[in-house]
């Protein structure tokens, strides 16, 4: 199969939809520039309602649109279609990344303030939504991060202080951390051989036969 026919499987219909996030329409027009010429590419429109950004070209890779948008602009960028087939590997399945929503407390003094905090945060890379309510002091991010990590980041390239009000799936503590590897720990053999299954009769404690029976002094 040639190169063009292997693209047209993966993109019949020659329509390639992202969904980037786009604060102004600089960010808009940033996108268009890094895509405008690409292998294969033909159209691009933008809409900043939706924060979709539609590609038409019968030959565009969708990958291959998806990695250098993310290598120029740094942005989660989020295939909506087409949906690509995943090729079968004989390797062993990786694990999904687990996602986290991470409501942080964090202070904004203006709208202005939120959007730039919202610009920032969507620039790491794990992050997938981010939502500002500037009358509680909450942002609302989503995504495949780490939320301590995510909160250094904040600290760092914002120069905000964060913290963390609520994270679904929450935290685990300490004392759950300790138990699952005490858990993992427990091997069940050791635990019959020290503690045998059956009944002990009173008779055995005080057996002369028994080397770990009770003696009368």
């Amino acid at each position: 199969m040639g190169k063009d026919e292997n693209q047209n499987a993966q993109n019949p219909e020659g329509v390639i939809v992202l969904g980037v996030y786009m604060h102004c329409q600089g960010c808009a027009d940033t996108i268009v520039n890094h895509l405008r010429g690409f292998d294969g590419v033909e159209q691009i429109e933008t809409d900043m309602k939706t924060q979709r950004v539609t590609v038409k070209g019968k030959n565009a890779d969708p990958r291959k649109v998806v990695d250098r948008l993310r290598k120029k602009t740094e942005k989660h960028i989020h295939l909506i279609s087409p949906i690509l087939k995943v090729e079968e590997k004989k390797e062993q399945k990786k694990e999904e990344p687990k996602i986290f929503e991470v409501v942080l407390k964090i202070l904004m003094h203006c709208e202005g303030c939120a959007e730039d905090i919202k610009y920032r945060i969507h620039k790491m890379q794990e992050v997938h939504t981010v939502e500002t309510d500037m009358k509680n002091a909450q942002v609302t991010v989503k995504g495949t991060f780490e939320p301590k990590k995510l909160v250094e980041y904040i600290h760092k390239k914002a120069g905000k202080h964060a913290v963390i009000v609520k994270q679904t799936p929450p935290e685990k503590k300490e004392d759950e951390k300790e138990k699952e590897k005490d858990c993992e720990k427990f091997n069940p053999c050791e635990y019959y051989l020290i503690h045998p299954p059956g009944l002990v009769y009173a008779p055995q404690l005080f057996s002369d036969e028994n080397p770990n029976a009770c003696s009368v002094m």
